[in-house]
Parts: C-alpha cells; sequence; structure tokens
C-alpha cells in the first residue's frame, strides 16, 4: 500500500533555485567599466563547437554592456568581419588577432596573445 501522506515543504518567497544569480545592470550604465589602461585584454582563437570555424575571442575585460557592445563594433568594423558578445566576451570571426591587438594598444588597452 503507498504511503501518500508525504510532506511537502514551502515558504512565502517561492523556490529560491528558480531565480537568476546574474546582476541587473546598473540604471545609468556607468560605473562599472574600467578605463583601458587600467586592463588587460587577452586574445585566444577558439575553433571548438563551431564546425572548425575560428574566432578569436577577447577576454577578462570589465566593461558595462555596453561598452563591450561598443568595443565589439569598433573591432568588428577594423577587421572588416562579423562578430559578436558572447558570455561577457567578445567573439570575432576568424584569425584577427594581431590586428585586434594593434587595436586594443591604439585605445589604452594592455594586450596578451595566447594560444597557437
Amino acid at each position: 500500500m503507498p504511503d501518500n501522506n508525504r510532506t511537502v515543504w514551502s515558504s512565502s518567497t517561492g523556490d529560491l533555485r528558480k531565480k537568476t544569480l546574474t546582476p541587473s545592470p546598473s540604471p545609468s550604465g556607468r560605473g562599472k567599466s574600467l578605463p583601458p589602461q587600467q586592463q588587460t585584454a587577452y586574445l585566444h582563437r577558439e575553433s571548438g563547437g563551431r564546425g572548425g570555424k575560428i574566432v578569436s575571442v577577447v577576454k577578462n575585460l570589465v566593461l558595462t554592456e555596453e561598452d563591450m557592445k561598443a568595443l565589439a563594433k569598433k573591432l568588428k568594423q577594423e577587421c572588416g568581419t562579423g562578430g559578436t558578445v558572447k558570455d561577457g566576451v567578445i567573439e570575432i570571426q576568424g584569425e584577427h588577432r594581431q590586428r585586434m591587438a594593434e587595436v586594443l594598444q591604439k585605445l589604452g588597452y594592455k594586450v596578451k596573445i595566447a594560444g597557437g
């Protein structure tokens, strides 16, 4: 005979597991970006999960979402290719790490090129 009297726990705040842990963007969109002179951009080359196609990735930048998109746009224009911002990194299609390093250095970033 099955026991139908199972204990169910609940709270006034609901299921906390379903709440996202991502911070909400600041209302002004400012105050989170560090100046370029205080940052080091790490440039990587990745091809995993992209059908063998190579993308150049910029990691470890502390920028607001708007600043990240603006920097990605600048890099895409300078490299003459497409790209995107995903999970806090900038992805530029193709092998453009040298050109991206030049652009980032002109903007004041310190640059480290990683990978082969």
